[in-house]
């Protein structure tokens, strides 16, 4: 954090601003002073949540964009820019979904998720990327999920969606790292987080929808996106380890992994309440235009605002260090004991 640029207030720009972690990233950056451009479509969200970055310390602005749309988008990126100066960070959020079986989802639903979810990355991606690149400076996180590797029952197209970032942050980030760019790319796999999507995603499940336990609150997943923006050279960032433990098992055995799911993944993704056929519903409209959701989901007793895991992934350099010295002092022990 010594580059001159962060002398004055850096300028960060979030998408799917309105809530959940879009919402709690835009108030920890707000809380360092930052300029924070808050993207999403929902109007009395993005006011709310304005009001929050404010309180924070920060100096927010109201964008409301469609990130389906690459012209709005680009629009977007134009008035930021000219109401808050250059954007130092651009954070991806923004996405929506459907929770059902594969052969209950709509192919228009199929296309909606997909460009929200997946192209609304690239549109923004496309849009800031030449800025950064003619500025010679900058950084962009694609937040992602443990689902950008590992597939679940009933989540078909929003996994899709995630598999495609991922890919689409991987080729990209070569092509940088070949021109040797002083951009940097990078992606942070997020765990269960209880976020109002489960209040507004669209549902054909019977039950209502939940996250998977371990869950996280949002200003865990918050602060891993935050320093991912301070330390952008790492690829990747894994939250949780439930992530840790999913991507590993996926790794070493996804055939069991399969399996376990087929069992698991219907009832572990519902509660026992009966799904509320009035619930609100963000595909195609913002469920919150005219209601602020806040940036917490319903299942705050069940979740927890701690991560151990983040902060060894965030310090693996001091803990290697650190067990170094204990295997040289061990070593050294054994060394004494046998010389005498």
């Amino acid at each position: 954090m010594n580059d001159a640029r962060f002398q004055q207030a850096q300028v960060v720009a979030v998408t799917g601003a309105s809530g959940g972690i879009g919402r709690a990233t835009a108030v920890a950056f707000g809380k360092r002073g930052a300029k924070v451009a808050l993207l999403a479509r929902g109007s009395a969200g993005l006011e709310a949540a304005a009001d929050e970055v404010r309180a924070a310390g920060g100096h927010p602005l109201v964008v409301e964009v469609d990130v389906a749309d690459a012209d709005a988008v680009t629009a977007a990126v134009d008035t930021v820019e000219r109401e808050l100066g250059p954007v130092d960070v651009w954070v991806n959020v923004a996405f929506t979904s459907v929770f059902a079986p594969f052969e209950q989802i709509e192919p228009e639903e199929y296309r909606r998720v997909t460009e929200v979810s997946y192209l609304g990355y690239v549109y923004a991606t496309m849009a800031i990327l030449p800025r950064m690149k003619e500025r010679g400076h900058g950084t962009i996180v694609q937040v992602g999920s443990a689902l950008a590797y590992r597939g679940i029952p009933l989540q078909t197209a929003y996994c899709g969606a995630k598999h495609a970032i991922q890919g689409f942050h991987e080729a990209l980030r070569c092509e940088l790292l070949h021109e040797k760019s002083p951009v940097h790319v990078t992606m942070v796999q997020m765990p269960a987080v209880n976020t109002p999507q489960f209040q507004w995603v669209r549902s054909r499940l019977p039950k209502k929808p939940q996250p998977v336990p371990p869950i996280y609150e949002p200003h865990v997943a918050a602060s891993a996106v935050v320093h991912a923006a301070d330390h952008p050279k790492r690829r990747e960032y894994w939250v949780g380890g439930s992530t840790v433990g999913t991507l590993a098992a996926n790794a070493i055995a996804p055939g069991l992994l399969d399996r376990y799911l087929a069992r698991t993944g219907f009832s572990s993704q519902q509660t026992d309440e009966p799904s509320d056929p009035d619930r609100p519903d963000n595909l195609d409209s913002p469920a919150d235009e005219h209601r602020d959701y806040g940036t917490r989901g319903p299942f705050a007793e069940r979740s927890t605002d701690r991560a151990p895991q983040l902060w060894a992934s965030q310090h693996h350099g001091l803990l290697g260090a650190v067990g170094g010295l204990a295997v040289a002092a061990l070593a050294a022990g054994v060394g004494a004991r046998r010389s005498r």
